[in-house]
């Protein structure tokens, strides 16, 4: 790194509230320790390292420090570069995962509400930050993310000192490829605390996946899962503190089954883990009463059996398969089964067992599900980040089973703490080349021996307990650890020599003591044996395994008859201490980083600060005993290029640059400084400092000499300042000085310029009126003479002409008057002429009565010129139309009420549109000629006059008529037009209309057609067009009558159309009156 970018940087030392690193505390104790903590605590500074080790205090509110430029300001910096922040610490690890290829393990530790679960968020946020992007690393990414909001749904719960309080231990390793992109992981979880799913302590909750389900569940899903909203119907959960302030459980039940989606949960297997969730529910429902058998003995029964039946249905299990389970127990010995019924305490011992099992059981598969969706694909060797976030150390007023083997968790944690720490102080030692010398500090390996030592150890004695034959009860276990660890210095217990408190009441019969490293911790040893036995009954197990539901066949393996074991369950004592184990052999292969997590005070509130809690949590995380393992070398270390960097100023020799080697130049400075050889020590790379006395002496030394530094800088920056201000200063009063004095000339010149330009105008203006004065005397001169000479000539022509102009005069009077008249006349008529439109009846009046026969001429001429205009723009089909309207106006105006109707109708001719119409193409082809008009027309039925009954269509050519059925359009009649004598027609506002055949002619057979169409008008007016047209035959006669006759095959019959109202509304109806009267009425027009 060059020295340019180094001098931008900033250092944990600069701007200190506190101590930022607790290796550097002096004085060191207890309460300096506390002290500093609260002081930066008090200032938002709620990290503080000792070593590479992280504290952090949970301030119980956001604060702006995990913002994206946050991500970027820690990014690839130096672990002391800038202030402690956990940023700081993911990046170590993750820049020594992805360029050194060395495996990193982070250890979040610390008591219920200390933050743990939140840090093991923010170190996994910031890594899914800084590593590589793509679709690919993203969704892995997202997987990882996501995978928490489901363990914390099902893993953790409400307590007294945590709204969102984990109750599992979890450890997440997270694999790398070569780049340091993300291609998956794997979640271990330890010890659940199952035991919460049947009892809650007083203000705590069950897990939070049964308030979200029944809070944010659709009414639908609730139906199906036969749940109820109300939280008070179900015995599992608690109500005092159902509801929490600050969580919305069905805003995050919509994001867990969001979150189960995105890891890769399908539907079925969503909807198969809420039926699980919603059976435990209703399973701590059951409740059983005794029932007296013939042998004297007590039987449970299961009182109300509809949650019983309810629960059965969901598990896909027989109800009496189940209620057996409840009332009897199967003990199998060798080849013999032994059948005992439960009384009523052993019913609900064996429920709440049943429930403790399947809902832990469910949550193992949950984890094991995940790791099958977020586990990485290759196969190739990867690197590893491992993320371990367990229960801190825990002293409660009643310790039970639960906190004697988290402890032991903490001791195991404790001790491999200790041994990283030595192995990581004793590497670097070497590898700089200084000598290392032994550290004292207490090795806890006695306690961890005396909990898990296979011969002698408590948990190997409670599993012996557990196994032998026998009675045997918590007081039994007792009295074996009094009579095997009586001799440990560590363990103490009323009857134990050990003790000191014989008469002491604190120390009760049925308890033991145990001196952890944190400090001594009674355990009362009622439920010992029964929480180390977790026994459920086989035949639960079997009716279990019975079920239809696929998911409970996973859960409950060992209820399959076929695979029957008769050994024992391993007890959870030694399953915990296997996975512990295992945990530290994968911990031990990794490099740790630690973030020790502490709870300021107990309300949960910000700004709060309380000493005995936090000195508390300070001794049992072993701090100071950490802190003195990392001074007991040396306190401090730097590389030399960033020492040299910060102290260079301490030495004129290396002020202001060095030009040698960074570690020649600390040497000349420490030397120049006179520091004791003893107090510091030089390595390859870096100098280390034996005292923090040395270091604060240094940054002594620094601050003032950069008060000197910054006092010399004001001094020349002051002088340059005034130097700078005067040259300025001068430079403008010569700016100022010279625009001033072109000013003044520009004034003088103005003045100047002014007085010569009016002894200017002033001889101008002389000079014009002078040169005005002639002008005018000459032009009056003119005039004069002019005048003269004009009247000179016209008393010369007046002499001339006199005798000539007596004569002729009134006739040229006249003629000018009467010229000037007609000028003016066809002047204003021909600016006021009317529109150019037909129609337009306007004409301007006449200004004199002796211009009227011209006037009305003139109007006749302009009308017909206006008429042939609006002609000559006709084409000739337009022409056409307006000579059949022509016609029409001839045949029907006045004649028929129907007229005026059509009048503003186009005549359209092809209503059918018959080329177009795939409908009628065969008959459009079968007609040779060109077809002028089609429509559909009603025939009038003969018989009984019924109109609409026969609907035909009506083609009109030059030639002939043609009928044709509507729906098949097959001709049914062909009228040549000669054969046509006349058409009849009504003058009402009816379409009747008869076509008459001539006597004898061939069309005559059937008779006379009565029809009615709404285009009747039309029809009539082509008919007479075409035949007026025709040379070779008669015109067609039109007879616009209300009474005719027409020929129906012998009959001849009178047509006769009445005005009325009709019954069947405004149509026109038709009746047949008689053989020789058929009668039409028509509706009165309006």
């Amino acid at each position: 790194m060059t020295y340019s970018k180094m001098e931008v940087k900033t250092s944990l030392l600069d701007n200190m509230i506190g101590v930022g690193d607790m290796v550097l505390l002096e004085p060191l104790s207890e309460d300096s320790f506390l002290e500093n903590l609260k002081k930066r605590f008090d200032h938002n500074e709620i990290y503080t390292y000792i070593g590479s080790v992280v504290i952090s205090l949970n301030p119980y509110r956001s604060l702006p420090i995990y913002t994206p430029d946050k991500v970027e300001e820690y990014r690839n910096r130096n672990f002391y570069e800038l202030s402690p922040h956990i940023y700081a610490l993911a990046d170590e690890a993750y820049r020594s995962l992805r360029d050194q290829d060395k495996d990193q393990c982070i250890l979040i530790t610390g008591e219920s509400g200390a933050g743990k679960t939140e840090a093991s968020k923010l170190v996994m946020s910031y890594v899914a930050a800084v590593c590589g992007k793509g679709q690919e690393v993203n969704k892995v990414k997202e997987q990882l993310l996501q995978s928490n909001p489901v363990l914390e749904a099902f893993g953790n719960a409400k307590t007294v000192r945590n709204d969102n309080s984990s109750r599992f231990g979890k450890y997440m390793d997270i694999e790398f490829d070569f780049k340091g992109d993300p291609l998956g992981g794997v979640i271990s979880n330890y010890l659940l605390e199952k035991s919460r799913v049947v009892k809650q302590p007083r203000g705590e909750r069950n897990f939070h996946i049964f308030y979200q389900l029944l809070s944010g569940a659709s009414d639908d899903m609730l139906k199906k899962l036969k749940l109820e909203r109300d939280f008070s119907k179900y015995n599992y959960l608690s109500l005092d503190s159902a509801t929490v302030s600050g969580l919305d459980d069905a805003a995050n039940f919509r994001t867990v089954r969001n979150a189960m989606q995105i890891v890769g949960f399908m539907e079925d297997e969503m909807q198969s883990v809420l039926e699980l969730v919603a059976a435990v529910l209703k399973l701590g429902n059951l409740d059983f009463k005794p029932e007296s058998r013939c042998n004297g003995m007590d039987e449970s029964r299961v009182k109300d059996k509809n949650d019983l039946k309810e629960m059965c249905e969901l598990l896909g299990i027989e109800q009496s398969v189940l209620e057996r389970a409840f009332s009897y127990r199967t003990v199998e010995a060798k080849m013999e089964k032994v059948s005992t019924t439960l009384n009523v305490a052993q019913a609900y011992y064996a429920r709440d067992a049943l429930a403790k099992n399947l809902y832990s059981r469910l949550f193992s598969w949950l984890v094991t599900r995940i790791n099958e969706s977020i586990r990485a694909q290759a196969k190739t060797r990867h690197k590893v980040m491992g993320v371990l976030d367990i229960y801190g150390f825990e002293i409660f007023e009643d310790n039970s089973f639960e906190q004697f083997i988290i402890n032991y968790c903490n001791e195991k944690l404790q001790q491999i703490f200790i041994e990283l720490t030595l192995r990581e102080e004793q590497e670097e030692y070497v590898r700089e080349g200084i000598e290392w010398t032994n550290i004292e500090y207490f090795n806890n390996a006695v306690i961890c021996d005396l909990i898990e030592n296979n011969q002698n150890g408590i948990l190997a004695m409670l599993d012996e307990e557990c196994l032998r034959p026998g009675t045997v009860t918590d007081e039994t276990f007792l009295d074996k650890l009094n009579t095997i660890c009586a001799e440990h210095q560590h363990f103490e217990s009323r009857l134990n020599k050990n003790s000191k408190f014989l008469n002491d009441h604190s120390l009760p019969h049925n308890c033991f003591r145990i001196q952890h490293y944190a400090g001594k911790v009674l355990y009362r040893v009622e439920g010992f044996v029964d929480k180390n036995n977790d026994l459920l009954y086989r035949d639960l197990s079997q009716a279990m395994y019975k079920a239809n539901h696929s998911l409970i066949k996973q859960l409950f393996p060992e209820g399959n008859p076929a695979k029957v074991n008769l050994k024992r369950p391993p007890t959870a004592g030694f399953q915990f201490r296997a996975s512990v184990g295992t945990l530290m052999g994968n911990l031990q292969t990794k490099n740790p980083n630690y973030i020790r997590c502490i709870k300021p005070n107990d309300k949960k509130a910000a700004h709060i600060f309380t000493d005995s809690l936090v000195r508390h949590q300070v001794r049992y995380l072993g701090l100071m005993e950490n802190v003195r393992v990392r001074r007991a070398g040396y306190a401090f270390r730097q590389a030399y290029e960033p020492c040299l960097e910060r102290y260079k100023m301490l030495c004129k020799n290396t002020w202001p640059h060095w030009k040698g080697p960074a570690r020649q130049g600390v040497e000349v400075l420490m030397t120049d400084l006179q520091v004791p050889a003893e107090e510091f020590a030089y390595g390859r790379s870096k100098i280390f400092i034996r005292n923090p006395r040395t270091l604060f002496f240094l940054e002594e030394k620094r601050k003032q000499c950069l008060e000197d530094l910054a006092t010399l800088i004001q001094k020349i920056y002051r002088g340059w300042k005034c130097r700078s201000h005067f040259l300025l200063l001068k430079k403008s009063e010569i700016v100022v000085a010279a625009w001033y004095r072109r000013y003044a000339q520009q004034k003088k010149y103005q003045k100047i310029k002014h007085s010569t330009t009016v002894v200017q105008s002033y001889t101008r203006g002389w000079q014009a009126r002078k040169l005005l004065r002639e002008l005018k005397y000459q032009k009056k001169c003119e005039e004069a003479v002019t005048t003269i000479a004009a009247f000179w000539h016209g008393t010369q022509v007046r002499r001339e002409y006199r005798k000539f102009f007596r004569a002729n005069a009134g006739r040229k009077i006249y003629n000018f008057t009467i010229q000037r008249i007609m000028q003016k006349y066809f002047l204003g008529l021909k600016s006021n002429l009317p529109s150019m439109s037909p129609i337009d009846k306007s004409w301007p009046a006449r200004p004199y009565s002796f211009l009227e026969g011209v006037h009305a001429e003139l109007r006749r001429i302009f009308h017909l010129w206006r008429c042939k205009k609006y002609r000559s723009q006709f084409t000739e089909e337009k022409k056409a139309v307006y000579e059949e309207k022509l016609e029409a106006s001839e045949l029907f105006k006045d004649k028929k009420a129907l007229y005026p109707s059509s009048v503003s109708q186009t005549f359209k001719g092809d209503y059918l549109e018959m080329v177009k119409n795939p409908k009628y193409q065969k008959l459009s082809s079968a007609i040779d000629e060109k077809i002028l008009l089609a429509d559909v027309v009603n025939k009038i039925n003969r018989a009984n006059g019924k109109v609409g009954s026969s609907p035909r269509l009506f083609l009109l050519t030059k030639k002939s008529v043609i009928l044709a059925d509507q729906k098949t359009g097959q001709v049914k009649t062909s009228l040549p037009l000669p054969d046509l004598s006349s058409v009849s027609t009504s003058t009402q506002s009816d379409g009747f209309f008869a076509l008459k055949l001539k006597e004898g002619s061939s069309s005559a057979v059937k008779g006379d057609f009565l029809l009615s169409s709404d285009h009747l008008i039309e029809i009539v007016t082509k008919l007479h067009r075409i035949s007026s047209l025709a040379a070779d035959r008669e015109k067609l006669n039109v007879d616009i009558s209300d009474e005719f006759l027409v020929q129906f095959k012998q009959d001849k019959v009178c047509v006769k159309f009445i005005q009325g109202s009709p019954k069947n509304g405004n149509s026109v109806s038709c009746k047949r009156k008689n053989n020789r009267l058929l009668e039409v009425s028509v509706p009165t027009s309006p």
